[in-house]
């Protein structure tokens, strides 16, 4: 197996530098971990690597071996293989039909040997241990298993180095060992594995070696087993951990969202009052309703019993316009499927809840909608090149400040949060809480569904955990800043060993 090695590697899209000179190599046999903030350049390296885009300046080569500048074939030959973030399977293609895309096996007739790919694919995923049917169409498997059918179709010719950016950005925590193992697995076989990612966690689980990049700038270069968590996050974003987290201010005394009884089709009843300038996060696993809740009360999940009010105002239930129009709004976890219309501009996404206000006569007011939304998205410090560009080449980070901004053109009152820092780096997370602090300052009241448990508890003035589609607990502001506070938070969620703050299966905060 031969070392991947990068050489000067210089990179810009329309007169903005992406990777300043960037010199590493990636050797056989190792994990390299290559973390960064969005935008940070690490799609734009591998991508490089893999020749789907060439760099302006600099050279990768194989050992001594010069790689095909923007020649993804001359690559793929030489055995480098890349998993992105977005899979592209044939859904209706069968596992083992797409194991053999553009490599079909045939008979000494020429007729597809089916037979024979079909034992082959078995073969494969069996060495690989995992247990899916060849004959299993794609669209039938879960996000999960296609990363694992892709990865493992990547490596199936041969694979100098595996190339996988953010592989577990979509897959659910309890699915995520399967991948490591099959990564393991390839590493044993002798290829460099190159692997972004955002989450801190897989680096301790799975690095070899961690390689930090900032602003285009290669930054640290260590051994796993000499960084620390802090040490990498300070990396990252230029400056300690502790300044993530903002102060925030103490909530006032009156009522912004009022809720009582409010049901879900074959739901338990929710209460919840939450106070202006209150930011109250939504605790507990994958499933537990957090969503579901958040849904409900912005009217596009619908809710069968309660009322909602806002600011002692009643709203109509399962009506997103009634919602938005007493000042709720919500930022939904699915950016990119419900938050956002990836293929639109900046200017374009940040009017469409408010196309009635930027409208006359059903005529867009340009001059007025231009300068609003210019305004909120540089008091969110929106890094783009102007209102004009398209979401999808925006940084995750930059998409969702872009679905944060687009509320507060107007004024907000009630902010429901779902999940709001996913799929975000380090850096632009510490940019998103001071959004959420700033907005909270103001009045607005925010209700914020998470599974980062920092979040949880850096954020909010109290914490109520939620399982089974209900309250089933609270920690005020004393108790989140207790040392044991993530322990009791997970065993709530969890029905371990503690019942409800109330001792009622729905509490009533």
């Amino acid at each position: 197996m031969a070392s991947i090695i990068c050489d000067d590697i210089v990179k810009g899209f329309g007169g903005i530098p992406v990777l300043k000179g960037i010199s590493v190599t990636f050797e056989p046999g190792t994990i390299t971990v290559l973390v960064g903030e969005n935008g940070a350049g690490k799609s734009t390296l591998i991508k490089i690597i893999a020749g789907l885009e060439t760099a302006d300046s600099g050279d990768v080569s194989l050992d001594d071996k010069p790689l095909g500048k923007g020649d993804p074939r001359s690559a793929h030959l030489q055995g480098i293989r890349l998993v992105p973030q977005e899979l592209a399977p044939i859904p209706d293609m069968t596992v083992y039909e797409n194991f053999f895309i553009g490599r079909e096996l045939r008979t000494k007739t020429g007729l597809l040997d089916r037979k024979r790919m079909i034992r082959e694919a078995k073969e494969l995923l069996h060495s690989f241990d995992v247990n899916i049917d060849p004959l299993t169409p794609a669209r039938q498997l879960s996000v999960a298993m296609l990363q694992l059918v892709e990865i493992i179709k990547a490596t199936s010719q041969g694979a100098t180095a595996l190339l996988l950016d953010e592989p577990t950005s979509a897959i659910p925590d309890r699915e995520i060992e399967g991948l490591y193992k099959i990564v393991r697995h390839i590493r044993a076989l002798g290829a460099s594995v190159v692997y972004t990612t955002h989450k801190m966690e897989e680096i301790a689980e799975i690095a070899d070696r961690v390689v930090v990049l900032r602003d285009g700038n290669l930054v640290s270069d260590l051994p796993a087993s000499e960084t620390t968590h802090d040490g990498i996050i300070s990396a990252m974003i230029g400056r300690d951990l502790d300044d993530l987290f903002v102060s925030r201010h103490a909530p006032t005394e009156d009522i912004a969202l009022s809720i009582t009884g409010l049901t879900l089709k074959n739901g338990h009843p929710y209460d919840l009052s939450v106070k202006r300038g209150e930011i109250v996060g939504l605790a507990g696993l994958v499933g537990a309703g957090r969503t579901e809740f958040l849904e409900g009360v912005f009217g596009v999940r619908q809710t069968v019993a309660g009322r909602i009010e806002v600011n002692g105002t009643p709203v109509r239930r399962n009506d997103p316009a009634a919602a938005i129009k007493s000042r709720v709004a919500l930022v939904p976890e699915d950016r990119k499927g419900a938050g956002a219309v990836l293929s639109m501009s900046i200017l374009d996404n940040a009017t469409l809840p408010h196309l009635a206000s930027f409208s006359t006569a059903g005529w867009l007011r340009n001059v007025v909608r231009t300068k609003a939304i210019g305004e909120v998205m540089k008091s969110v410090n929106l890094k783009s090149r102007g209102l004009g560009q398209s979401l999808e080449t925006l940084s995750g980070g930059n998409q969702q400040k872009v679905v944060f901004a687009r509320w507060l053109t107007e004024d907000v009152d009630v902010l429901l949060l779902d999940e709001p820092t996913r799929g975000v780096d380090i850096g632009a997370r510490s940019e998103i809480y001071r959004i959420i602090t700033d907005l909270a300052a103001t009045g607005v009241a925010v209700v914020m569904a998470s599974s980062d448990m920092p979040e949880i508890l850096g954020l909010a003035h109290r914490a109520i955990v939620v399982r089974d589609g209900q309250f089933v607990g609270e920690l005020d502001s004393k108790q989140l800043a207790r040392d044991d506070a993530q322990d009791r938070i997970f065993r709530l969620a969890a029905g371990i060993g503690l019942v409800t703050t109330t001792g009622a299966p729905s509490a009533t905060i």
